[in-house]
């Protein structure tokens, strides 16, 4: 058997008890939980990544609000359909030309900004300063930022990835991969 079906299938069965078990998100508790929860799963992935700099959510909007930060969306195209930070860019529109947004702080994201940590680590490594957002779009969210569809409109929808990281704000709507999906 081909080693990488081997571990994808080991993948499968592992995220299988995981997702079943405590670790799935709970839209049962309190905004004030969730964040709670999505600021420690971030400070467990950190170790992965702890010399990159973070950048707050509160922090990052008001960048934003002085138009001095590029968001860079880090997550797969299929996630950033359903909704994307205000006036992001993606990972490849960045990297076509990072020269282009010298002057300003250039900060990453996903859903818990696990994979946009592993990104600002890889930029550091290249030279370029890319800071990591704090729990990504699920505490952008639930520190009260807005999100945006593909069209540009303000929405309620948030793609969680999976089951794991379903901790939406109140009145939001989470839309996830399947556990195939997620594999591939």
């Amino acid at each position: 058997m081909n080693p990488l079906w081997y571990s994808r299938i080991i993948w499968a069965m592992t995220s299988t008890v995981m997702i079943t078990g405590s670790a799935m998100g709970d839209n049962s508790l309190s905004d004030a939980k969730k964040k709670e929860v999505v600021y420690a799963m971030y400070a467990d992935y950190k170790k992965d990544f702890s010399a990159v700099t973070d950048i707050s959510p509160q922090q990052a909007m008001e960048l934003l609000k002085k138009d001095a930060v590029v968001l860079v969306d880090t997550r797969k195209p299929a996630e950033m359909k359903v909704s994307m930070l205000p006036h992001a860019i993606t990972q490849n529109e960045f990297l076509s030309h990072p020269e282009k947004y010298a002057g300003k702080t250039v900060v990453g994201y996903c859903t818990t900004s696990y994979r946009s940590g592993v990104f600002a680590r890889e930029m550091d490594e290249k030279g370029i300063s890319v800071r990591n957002l704090e729990g990504g779009i699920l505490a952008w969210t639930l520190e009260g930022g807005k999100v945006y569809d593909e069209n540009g409109e303000e929405t309620n929808r948030i793609h969680v990835y999976g089951k794991k990281w379903n901790y939406v704000p109140a009145g939001y709507e989470a839309v996830m991969f399947s556990l195939w999906e997620q594999m591939f």
